[in-house]
């Protein structure tokens, strides 16, 4: 007769982590209180969303220039995450990277990570003044924080084996990732850089509040000005028509990519 397993030991790292979350998230839920007042919410729900409709169109032009400048700096801040991210994501990788290297670049891209893209605008607005590079800098600095975390997750979960072997047998360090650990985290590090040009797409529309550039700056001027929601909902269907565009695109491209790494794993 098969003896069952005491309940406490199903219990893995995964499993008391998510009962610490749900056991947090609780018990925060009694420190999460409103004003106090007695407000009808759904009332001023209702009367603020009817100062978005029907959105204006007349400023559709200037829209999709500012809606334009937001997704070049998105393209041109990802594209040099990317190449910064590489790197820093073998020296963070514990597969690749000697432990002295390894502990100070986790550090560096935690400080990075710490700092959210609003601040690292507003930093890069007072160094370089009101424009879209400092957009592009803002959100670089921010995006690499991510990518290098998500790439070098890559390397450390993908099989060295290809890359001990050829280590084995002669190759340079260089040669051996080249051949032998990048091709099976190529797939998973393309993945990662879809989702974050995608993503900032979005932040480059909330960067420009505080002057980097893009259709953020329109967002602002419309929130301040008097009896210009309507204005704001039309720079808000634009965005959203952006990212929804970007986000089936993304989806296409992942999809082929999981079936290429199906389509490896069994061969």
């Amino acid at each position: 007769m098969k003896q069952e397993m005491p309940w406490h030991s199903r219990f893995d790292l995964l499993g008391v982590t998510f009962l610490l979350f749900i056991i947090g998230a609780l018990g925060s839920l009694p420190s999460i209180e409103g004003s106090g007042r007695d407000l009808n919410y759904l009332g001023n729900l209702s009367r603020f969303a009817s100062q978005f409709f029907p959105p204006d169109w007349s400023i559709l032009d200037r829209t999709l220039e500012g809606l334009f400048e937001t997704v070049k700096i998105a393209l041109v801040s990802t594209f040099l995450a990317i190449i910064l991210s590489i790197g820093l994501s073998i020296c963070a990788a514990s597969t690749i990277s000697p432990r002295w290297l390894l502990w100070p670049t986790r550090m560096l891209l935690n400080v990075i990570r710490t700092i959210p893209s609003l601040l690292w605008a507003l930093l890069a607005v007072v160094i370089v003044g009101s424009n879209p590079l400092a957009g592009v800098i803002a959100l670089t600095f921010y995006s690499v924080g991510y990518l290098a975390k998500f790439f070098s997750e890559a390397f450390e979960a993908a099989n060295t084996d290809a890359q001990e072997a050829l280590r084995s047998l002669g190759a340079s360090p260089l040669q051996a990732f080249q051949y032998g650990l990048w091709p099976n985290a190529r797939p998973i590090i393309w993945s990662h850089c879809l989702w974050m040009l995608e993503y900032n797409v979005r932040s480059a529309s909330i960067i420009g509040y505080v002057g980097a550039g893009g259709i953020g700056l329109h967002l602002k001027l419309y929130a301040e000005s008097a009896n210009s929601w309507n204005k704001f909902s039309l720079v808000m269907i634009c965005i959203l028509v952006i990212v929804t565009i970007l986000d089936f695109i993304g989806e296409k491209i992942r999809k082929s990519i999981r079936r290429k790494l199906e389509g490896n794993s069994s061969k």
